[in-house]
């Protein structure tokens, strides 16, 4: 699926999606929803990290946030 196919699924511009996709825009908890019903997977996987050994880990075990969507 292209960014744009995504976009238009959510009801987005492509070039907002392209800002989510970058860290350059912060979704909205509808719009995360949105994404993750577009995607057909649970809103928690889209804060998954899949490469979490190689994430420094802050203070209390907390990993830093990268500010994007998956």
């Amino acid at each position: 699926m292209t960014q744009e196919d995504l976009a238009e699924r959510c009801g987005l511009f492509r070039t907002y999606m392209s800002r989510i996709e970058t860290g350059q825009a912060n979704p909205t908890l509808t719009m995360i929803h949105a994404l993750a019903v577009s995607l057909g997977v649970p809103v928690t996987d889209l804060f998954a990290e899949d490469d979490q050994a190689s994430t420094p880990v802050g203070p209390r075990g907390q990993r830093p946030s990268r500010g994007r969507v998956r």
